[in-house]
Formats: C-alpha cells, sequence, structure tokens
C-alpha cells in the first residue's frame, strides 16, 4: 500500500489543479484575482504617465494636434473600436460558459475572441502602413510626401489657406517697399469734437498677430509651414498606440493558451480561474482602446 505524501492538506481531497501553497481553491481563486487586480493597476499607471504626457502636450501645442488628427482614418478607427467591443463580449461570455462547465462553446468563443484580435491588428497594419509610406512618422523621420498632404486625411482648406499665405506675402512686401515715414505718425485730428486738445503723443508699436487661438477661423494652420513640430504628435501617437498594440498581442496568446487548455478538458465550473483572470487582462486592452480612439482620432 502506497503511503500518502504530506502536502499541508491531511489526508482529505486535494484537486489535482490546487496548488500546494493554497488550502482551499476559494482561497487559491481569491488570490489569483487580487494578483491580477494589483497587475492591472500597475498597467494603468503606464497608461496614466503617457495620458498626462498627451494632456501636456496637447495644452501647450493644441494646433499641432487639431492638424496632425486629419491625417488618421477615422473610419478604420471607429472600426477597430466596434471589433474590441464585440471581442469583449465573447471574452465575458466565455468566462461565463467555463463556468457553467460548456467547453465546446468556450472553446468557440475563445476562437472568436482571438480572430477579433487578428482584426484589430490587421486594420493596425495598415493604418502602420500607410504612415511609413508617407512618412508621417516621429522625430527626424517625420517627412511627409505630396500623397500625404493631398491624399486623405488632409485638411480641406488647404488651398484657401495657401491662398490667404500668398496674400499676406504679398501685403507684407508691399509694406516693406514703401520708404519709411519721416517722422512718428499721428492721428488724424480733423474730427475731435469742439474744445478737446490734441496730443502729441505717437500711436503705440504695432503688437504681435496673436495667438493661433485669436486668428480667424479661415487662417488657421493648414499646411507644413504653418504648423511646426507636427512630429510631435505622431510620436505620440506611435507611442501610444504600438504600446496598445503590444497588449493586444500578449492578450493574443494568453487567449490562445487558454483556449489550448479549454480543449484538454482542464477548465470546468470547480476551476475557471485562467479563463476569467485572461478575461480581465482583455477588458483592460479593450477599455485603454477606448480612451485611445477619441483621444487621438476625434479631436476637435
Amino acid at each position: 500500500m502506497t503511503e500518502a505524501v504530506s502536502t499541508g492538506h491531511g489526508e482529505r481531497a486535494h484537486p489535482d489543479f490546487l496548488q500546494h501553497h493554497f488550502d482551499t481553491p476559494e482561497q487559491q481563486f481569491t488570490s489569483g484575482k487580487l494578483g491580477m487586480w494589483l497587475f492591472l493597476a500597475t498597467e494603468v499607471l503606464l497608461f496614466a504617465g503617457l495620458f498626462c504626457a498627451y494632456a501636456v502636450y496637447r495644452g501647450i501645442h493644441p494646433e499641432i494636434f487639431e492638424y496632425a488628427h486629419r491625417f488618421l482614418d477615422k473610419s478604420l478607427g471607429a472600426t477597430n473600436t466596434v471589433i474590441l467591443l464585440c471581442s469583449s463580449f465573447t471574452m465575458a461570455w466565455a468566462v461565463r460558459s467555463s463556468q457553467l462547465g460548456k467547453r465546446g462553446l468556450t472553446a468557440a468563443l475563445l476562437a472568436l475572441t482571438i480572430l477579433g484580435g487578428i482584426g484589430f491588428m490587421s486594420i493596425k497594419y495598415v493604418e502602420y502602413h500607410h504612415k511609413w509610406k508617407v512618412g508621417l512618422l516621429w522625430g527626424t523621420h517625420y517627412h511627409p510626401s505630396a500623397e500625404a498632404m493631398e491624399g486623405h486625411g488632409a485638411p480641406e482648406d488647404t488651398a484657401a489657406g495657401v491662398a490667404h499665405q500668398d496674400e499676406t506675402d504679398a501685403a507684407e512686401s508691399a509694406a516693406a517697399a514703401e520708404p519709411p515715414a519721416a517722422g512718428p505718425q499721428l492721428p488724424d485730428l480733423s474730427g475731435l469734437p469742439a474744445g478737446v486738445e490734441p496730443t502729441n503723443v505717437p500711436h503705440g508699436a504695432v503688437g504681435p498677430e496673436g495667438t493661433i487661438a485669436e486668428r480667424p477661423a479661415e487662417v488657421l494652420p493648414v499646411g507644413e509651414e504653418e504648423v511646426k513640430n507636427v512630429h510631435i504628435f505622431f510620436g505620440i501617437y506611435f507611442l501610444m498606440t504600438g504600446l496598445h498594440g503590444i497588449h493586444v498581442l500578449v492578450g493574443m496568446g494568453l487567449i490562445g493558451w487558454v483556449l489550448r487548455r479549454t480543449l484538454r478538458g482542464d477548465f470546468g465550473p470547480e476551476y475557471y480561474t485562467p479563463v476569467d483572470l485572461v478575461g480581465l487582462y482583455w477588458h483592460l486592452v479593450d477599455l485603454i482602446w477606448i480612451f485611445l480612439f477619441p483621444l487621438l482620432y476625434l479631436i476637435h
């Protein structure tokens, strides 16, 4: 007769899925979920720093974000949003079906979730490939081509803005060609009311044109000549969406691991912890994109 090996649990029934340092399945589940929430908190802190950087740069340079976001395809971004929302639904459904012991349904839902991730990354590849092709990149790599300026996402009022700029340049050239006045320019005093003494104080110097916000709508920045440092936006865009894309790939790998174990029959009503924890991670990935989409694609 084989002697029972002491594992700290006595001789009572010990399920295969219960790790040796836990007394009960409930304790193991609670500990695992607490650990996952702590990990997700660190992920939130990571992206919170990036969101703060976004807020600072957008607050300092609103004209850059207003101009550059027009080069992003809102329809592709919206499609990716719908895809992730649907995949989040299938993931939550997979967790529930695993709790009920429906192995086949769980596997099908996990596979659909992976397909959603593949669809998301495929669309993101299309966006990245186009940005790379036309030079809409970060830092010193930012060299927009003629296709980028004339293709989708370019401002509709580019021609009007260029015409206005030409008129402004012509006016400035004409003013520069005029000979300087012999002395200070005094105001016209012919219309002063009776009894009002004129003053010999000349006009003050002409001040600057003002900030971007004070300029009329028809002369808002519309071209590379007026909007500087556009590469800042694309640096933030690629950093935030790229990091999010890495999380999508990690999530797809984890879901694939859970799918393989589901097909093997490792999960059921008594033990579904990995499915639940991977589902939490996938929901965070979905939630982060819900913030990224309007902040990058829907700037007004």
